[in-house]
């Protein structure tokens, strides 16, 4: 009996013993399940931040792309639009040129037919004074002078009167000769001989002529072409292949009785104040 109680204890106490055993190795084993799981979760966690900033850095990337994209793309469709602008304007500045010149070919055909109207108008107009030639009653005028004053042929009955046309005012032929007869003053008045010079310009534009060269006579100014006409020095020009209406460089020298003494068409400048005191000599 006594063995048998023994042998029943001693398998009790291996019982507990296994029993106890099996405890501690769950336990261990739970908390190794316990420290796995939770390294699993830190580490699932920190693959879940590292893929967050993959991500954010991966459409931080794709955002910049497509800025600079759509960036290059407005500066390539600016680029155009100026490239189209600046066409269509180079097309429009063509178009009026053309334009232009088509209009400037069209208003030169009407001034060449009206040129050529008035030609045959003034040259039927004109035909007797063109005719004036020595002897002839020189046609009277009234024509303001640079101050406005007006100069009437009439008045100077009894005196000599030298008459001289030019084209303009301060151009390089007109102003030699305006030069060389304001030399020659004193000359021509010992001849007791008055000048006057007769252009189609202004009498302000005289008035700067004189001031500017010292001219010591008188500029009259024929504006409406009616005196150049009646002494037939209104004529027709060619120049450079171009017609137009102009003065013809002339001189009339007026006698005392208001008859023309001497007359010089189409005059060239150097040397022409002495053929005026020649003339001058001649008929005194």
């Amino acid at each position: 009996m006594a063995k048998t109680k023994k042998k029943t204890t001693s398998r009790n106490t291996k019982k507990r013993s296994l029993k106890r055993k099996t405890k501690t190795k769950a336990k261990t084993a739970k908390s190794r399940v316990k420290k796995a799981g939770s390294k699993a979760k830190k580490k699932t966690k920190k693959a879940a931040r590292s893929l967050k900033k993959k991500a954010k850095r991966t459409t931080s990337k794709v955002k910049s792309r497509a800025k600079k994209t759509a960036s290059k793309s407005r500066r390539a469709v600016k680029a155009k639009t100026k490239t189209l602008q600046s066409k269509a304007k180079k097309k429009a500045r063509t178009a009026t040129r053309a334009i232009l010149k088509t209009v400037k070919r069209a208003g030169q055909s009407a001034i060449e037919a009206s040129e050529r109207g008035l030609q045959l108008v003034e040259s039927a107009t004109g035909a007797e004074a063109q005719r004036l030639s020595v002897g002839d009653r020189a046609p009277q005028f009234v024509l303001p002078n640079q101050k406005g004053e007006p100069i009437s042929l009439e008045s100077f009955r009894g005196k000599r009167v030298v008459l001289y046309f030019y084209p303009k005012d301060d151009t390089p032929g007109c102003t030699r000769e305006a030069c060389s007869f304001r030399d020659h003053l004193p000359n021509f008045e010992m001849k007791n001989a008055k000048i006057f010079g007769v252009s189609f310009d202004s009498p302000e534009s005289h008035q700067k002529f004189i001031e500017k060269y010292g001219l010591n006579f008188d500029l009259l100014s024929d504006e409406n072409k009616e005196v150049a006409e009646s002494y037939g020095v209104h004529v027709q020009k060619n120049m450079y292949g171009k017609t137009y209406w102009g003065i013809e460089r002339s001189t009339f020298v007026i006698g005392p009785d208001g008859r023309i003494e001497a007359a010089f068409r189409n005059v060239k400048v150097d040397g022409h104040t002495d053929e005026v005191m020649s003339a001058l000599g001649r008929v005194a």
